[in-house]
């Protein structure tokens, strides 16, 4: 899910071993057409942070190897952005780490008459990504394989989470902005 076309494998193949040299990892690769192309990378720390300073070092060391391999034909813009609050989810271990977040699910198969969900992650299982369902009674356990694309959904509880976050993450110089 972290790419959908061979050109956004083709990325993935050149920015995923700079991101993993910087301390980086890829969430999101897409090449989006248009008046001018556009290269869009979503990525972030291992503990979910990813500054501006961030997002200008991945730029910089991607835009090397770019250049080198020139992998999109004509101009384009890089874009090089954290994931954002209502980020998308395209690991597993996302599924883990935002569990009691709600999030939309959209599948690449009919399921019981639908391929949209929208619940409480409540982890994984195996394979699975466990989603808590409105009106149902239990788990829904939805194989990671099916999911072709999920996304959290905006909420008070996320946007209080990625609050709290924030203040006790460590500021551009390093040091913590709580006591």
């Amino acid at each position: 899910m972290r790419t959908k076309t061979p050109l956004d494998d083709r990325l993935m193949a050149l920015a995923g071993p700079v991101a993993d040299r910087l301390g980086f990892e890829i969430v999101r690769i897409r090449v989006m057409g248009g008046k001018r192309m556009r290269a869009q990378i979503m990525a972030e720390r291992p503990d979910g942070t990813m500054s501006v300073d961030d997002c200008a070092a991945l730029s910089r060391g991607l835009s090397e190897v770019l250049e080198a391999e020139d992998p999109i034909a004509g101009e384009y813009d890089l874009e090089v952005s954290s994931p954002g609050i209502d980020r998308p989810l395209t690991a597993p271990a996302h599924f883990e780490r935002w569990a009691g977040f709600t999030a939309k699910l959209e599948l690449d198969r009919l399921v019981e008459g639908r391929k949209r969900f929208t619940g409480v992650l409540a982890g994984l299982e195996k394979d699975d990504v466990l989603l808590n369902i409105k009106g149902e009674d239990e788990t829904a356990l939805i194989p990671f394989s099916w999911i072709a694309d999920a996304k959290l959904v905006m909420t008070d509880e996320l946007m209080k989470a990625d609050l709290q976050a924030r203040e006790g993450a460590p500021d551009e110089q390093g040091s913590s902005s709580t006591p």
